[in-house]
């Protein structure tokens, strides 16, 4: 007796249209990433803190000249994007581009919107990271970033399986450093402490493989 042949039917075997991301999702993803990202940024301009990556170094510019972080941010990270189209291809290049615009807009706009008459600290460290975190998060899942070392600490990733989180919150570590020469003691260690809490988002909750995504 000839034994049955198994037939695998089209719900068995998972297509690549299954798990991309559509435009609409990506679009999505995009505004709500940034506009996340950009209250964050918001928390630690306002409460005169520093985070890592571009945005750390745009933000002790800004508070070291009195710039504008967007501007300063947006025009950063433009070497940055050489690498990202020869390492991470056209669609994340792209996205990244237009990912680092709109937290350059949102940043100058989201103070307009919002008023913090008392805003601890404490909480501005923690939450302020959080949320930069929970932003990037989102970016990274529709193979987005924020250019400069996002885009580094993606790349090592993809191909060398180092977690994102890990190489950005070395980096961060060193960018940190440099903000003593400029800031007050207690708003480094804030600072630090929200460079934690933002990068253990990313190292948890990003790992390769675990969240995978049509390119």
């Amino acid at each position: 007796m000839t034994k049955p042949t198994a037939h695998t039917t089209n719900s068995d075997t998972p297509k690549k249209d299954d798990i991309s991301h559509r435009l609409y999702e990506d679009v999505l993803a995009l505004l709500l990433g940034t506009m996340v990202v950009s209250l964050g940024v918001t928390l630690y301009s306002e409460s005169v803190l520093v985070t890592g990556s571009t945005a750390g170094a745009a933000l002790l510019i800004a508070h070291a000249t009195g710039f504008s972080f967007g501007v300063i941010f947006f025009v950063i990270n433009l070497p940055f994007y050489w690498l990202a189209y020869k390492r991470m291809g056209k669609a994340f290049t792209i996205k990244t581009f237009v990912a680092v615009g709109l937290v350059s807009v949102f940043s100058k706009l989201t103070p307009m919107m919002v008023d913090f008459t008392m805003l601890n600290p404490i909480y501005a460290a923690v939450a302020g990271g959080a949320l930069m975190g929970i932003g990037l998060l989102m970016l990274f899942r529709h193979r987005a970033g924020l250019g400069g070392i996002n885009i580094l600490a993606l790349y090592l990733q993809e191909h060398f399986g180092i977690r994102a989180g890990y190489v950005q919150l070395a980096i961060d570590m060193i960018i940190l450093i440099i903000a003593f020469l400029t800031l007050p003691f207690d708003k480094v260690l804030l600072s630090i402490l929200g460079a934690v809490v933002l990068n253990l988002i990313i190292a948890i909750n990003h790992r390769p493989g675990r969240y995978l995504a049509a390119r």
